[in-house]
Order: C-alpha cells, then sequence, then structure tokens
C-alpha cells in the first residue's frame, strides 16, 4: 500500500531563491509543450508523444538560448512535459465518457459577449497555460535522487558547487521531524508553494496490504484487536456529522474564532477593493505596496480559516476510527450538485464534505475497517426507523421526522445515521454470505 504525507518545508533565503528558479523552469517547459501541442491541432496534425517532446527540449536546452535552463535539473522539465502528456490523455478519456458537455454554458456566453468563437482550448478539461500571475509555483525531484533523514530532506541541484562545505545548502530543512521514513522507496516527490510556505508532498510504500471483497471497499480478513458495532454517520449543513452511536460531530463554522476571523476577513477584501480602485489608471490597475501587504494579510487569513476547517476534519475522523467500529457507513452524496444551490454553496463549501469522506476511506484502510457507501438514492432520512415507512413529502427545513404510520417522532439526521447503520449490517452480511 502507497501513503503519502504532505510537510513543510523551512528553507533558507537561498533555498527559496532556487525553489521559485526550479518553479520557473518547470512552467516553462510546460506551457513549451502545450504551445507545441497546441500548434499540432491547429495545423491538422497528430500530437506528438512525450518521448518527442523531451527530445525536443533537449536539444533547445542544450542550444544557448535559454542558458538559465542548464541551472536546473534536467529530471524537473521532463516532468513537467509529461504532466502535460498525462493531462491530454485524460482530457480525451474525459471526451468518451457519457453526458461529456464540451463547452460550458458560462464559456460560451462570455465567448458570445466579447465576439469570439469557441476553440479547442475553450473546451472543458483541456490543458491551461500555467501562469506566474495565478502563484502557480511546484515542480518535481527524482525519486531515485531525492534523500531523507529524521530532520532534514536533500534536493537535487540545488547548490553549484561541489565543495563539500557548500553541499549542505542541498538539505533542506523539515518543519515536523520522523515524519518520513528513512530509506524506503519514495513516490513522486512533489513541491508547492501556496503563496505564503513551501510544501513537500511524497508517497512511500507501506508492508501490509488490504484485500477487497465484493461491495465493500476494504475487508479486513483476520481481526488483530477487539471491534464495537458499526456506525452509520449522516453529513449535513447545520452540523458536520451525526453518527449512529448518538454522538455529534459540530460545525467548526459557527465557532467564535471562525466568525471573527471571516469578519476581518471581509473588511479586508473591501480595503483591497477600495485600494485599487483608488490607484486605477483608465483601464489598467496599478499594485502599490500597501495593495500586496493588504494581500499578504488576506491571504495569512485565508490559511488560517483552511487550517481550522481541515484540522476539525482530522479530529472528527480520527476519533470516529478510534472507537474501533466494525465497519463504517457512509452515504454518497451528490457535492457538485449541492454547490450549485445558491443558498447552500457556501455552507457546503465551508463544510469539506467530501474530504470529510476522504479522511474516513482511507483512515480506515489504515485501520483495516470496512467502508460502505449506501446508494446515492437510498431515502435515509425518509425511512422511519420504527416500520420503515417511507415519508417522501419529507422537506429539507423539516427537521423533525414525525411518521404517520406508527407516530414515531425523531431527529431527521439521528434517523438517517440508524438507517445507515442497518444498511452496513446489511450489504456485510451478504458479502460475508
Amino acid at each position: 500500500m502507497i501513503k503519502a504525507v504532505r510537510i513543510k518545508l523551512l528553507p533558507n533565503n537561498k533555498q527559496r531563491t532556487k525553489f521559485f528558479q526550479f518553479a520557473g523552469c518547470s512552467r516553462f517547459a510546460y506551457n513549451w509543450a502545450l504551445d507545441k501541442q497546441m500548434a499540432n491541432f491547429r495545423e491538422g496534425r497528430k500530437l506528438q508523444s512525450d518521448y518527442d517532446l523531451r527530445k525536443e527540449f533537449t536539444v533547445l536546452r542544450n542550444s544557448g538560448e535559454k542558458p538559465w535552463l542548464l541551472d536546473v535539473s534536467n529530471n524537473v522539465t521532463k516532468q513537467a512535459i509529461k504532466d502535460l502528456c498525462i493531462a491530454y490523455k485524460n482530457f480525451f478519456r474525459k471526451q468518451k465518457q457519457n453526458g461529456y458537455v464540451k463547452y460550458s454554458p458560462k464559456k460560451l456566453a462570455h465567448l458570445a459577449r466579447i465576439g469570439k468563437t469557441p476553440t479547442v482550448y475553450d473546451m472543458n478539461g483541456h490543458p491551461k497555460f500555467r501562469s506566474r500571475k495565478n502563484e502557480d509555483f511546484r515542480f518535481y525531484q527524482d525519486n531515485v535522487k531525492i534523500q531523507f533523514t529524521r530532520t532534514h530532506v536533500k534536493f537535487e541541484q540545488i547548490a553549484d558547487s561541489k565543495r563539500k562545505n557548500r553541499k549542505k545548502a542541498n538539505w533542506i530543512r523539515l518543519a515536523e521531524k520522523g515524519r518520513i521514513p528513512v530509506g524506503v522507496k519514495y513516490i513522486n516527490p512533489r513541491i508547492s508553494f501556496d503563496g505564503k510556505n513551501w510544501w513537500l508532498g511524497v508517497g512511500f510504500v507501506v508492508k501490509y496490504k488490504l484485500k477487497p471483497m465484493r461491495g465493500l471497499k476494504f475487508v479486513r480478513k483476520q481481526p488483530m484487536h477487539p471491534y464495537t458495532k458499526g456506525v452509520g454517520i449522516d453529513l449535513g449543513v447545520k452540523d458536520l456529522a451525526i453518527v449512529s452511536d448518538e454522538t455529534t460531530v459540530k460545525n467548526i463554522n459557527k465557532t467564535k474564532t471562525v466568525r471573527k476571523l471571516k469578519k476581518k476577513r471581509r473588511r479586508l477584501q473591501r480595503q483591497v477593493s477600495r485600494k485599487y480602485q483608488m490607484n486605477k489608471k483608465g483601464d489598467s490597475y496599478c499594485k502599490t505596496s500597501n495593495i500586496i501587504k493588504a494581500e499578504k494579510q488576506l491571504l495569512r487569513i485565508n490559511h488560517r480559516l483552511t487550517n481550522i476547517r481541515t484540522n476539525h476534519v482530522h479530529q472528527a475522523t480520527r476519533a470516529i476510527i478510534d472507537r474501533k467500529p466494525r465497519f463504517v457507513c457512509l452515504e454518497d452524496l451528490n457535492v457538485q450538485g449541492m454547490m450549485k444551490n445558491k443558498h447552500l454553496s457556501e455552507k457546503v463549501q465551508e463544510q469539506k464534505i467530501y474530504e470529510f469522506r476522504r479522511q474516513i476511506e482511507y483512515k480506515a484502510h489504515w485501520a483495516k475497517i470496512s467502508v460502505i457507501i449506501a446508494d446515492r438514492w437510498y431515502p435515509s432520512s425518509k425511512t422511519c426507523i420504527e416500520c420503515g415507512h417511507v415519508k417522501k413529502d419529507l422537506k429539507l427545513s423539516d427537521r423533525t421526522y414525525v411518521c404517520p404510520v406508527c407516530g414515531n417522532v425523531i431527529d431527521r439526521d439521528f434517523q438517517a445515521a440508524l438507517n445507515l447503520k442497518r444498511y452496513g449490517e446489511a450489504e456485510l452480511s451478504k458479502s460475508a454470505s
């Protein structure tokens, strides 16, 4: 099994400068290859293969036209070209799917307003040019040449000098000690910049494997520790999660800390908008040093909010898995469809519902606990837990379920969690038989 870790880096000023240089060369190689493929599209030629593009880029790299390309590792630019070819494969694969829409309605409306006809580049899923203005700073490191200790990581070609005392610049300090194992096989190391900090994401192989059975994501074969009963989890907007064992995961966005940060963010956004209007010159906007400072403050607040929400989801999912349930049953929510509701989209986005499911799945995988995903159309909230009657006219505003047949009165979210637990038990018995 492959386990992935994302860890913050603590580079010094020289290392940080080199990181931006690596990211710039990676972006240049990606855009160069995309421009080549777009030219092939326009002239009706067949798209070039990954091998041909990398071979042609090596000629450009050694020609002397772009001497700064020689200052970075060849693996950085080669992987950027490979990433573009993978993006094109995914683009063509999506076109073969049923119900694929070539152009989004918003894109067509925008092109109609500016009097432009849609091109291949405007199609859904087509690779886009990477821009420095959008803070697109990321690059690859060779998984064979990267090295780890408990406190540092060694990158390739950060220091140009071959002297021993200068080679220390290749070692970058990690923010967390002992997080990544030493001496294992590393997979796809990626370095990225989020506007404030540099991050390293890397995968590595762990020993044990899980064998899936039909209808279930992960199934344990021989339990190594006692398991409690299974749990059903109903995800929502009022509360993040309602568990069938009568525990509730609260909505972190209703806390005082998050509300104060959101209020501060609104004020800063207004300030930045006013500063742009004050410094407008004709049709263009002038970015002053005060605007840059205000935008950095805004970025820090956005990172703070994201970290608070992600940490809350991590703690909630870890608490559920630590109870050692026999299985975990979740509902298959259409989060993309929920985001189209203008009244609920912001609340759904802040709750991180998809992230909750993703974390439950991989943490249950590590703990060898079965994960069952209920059918999307399973009426967990509308089905009475006592008599099984399905109340089809149940509205979203009805927070309490009153059964017209047996008179059962229960919270609708808690009832949904109980129904999901029952669904999981039925699926588990089917799979075992």
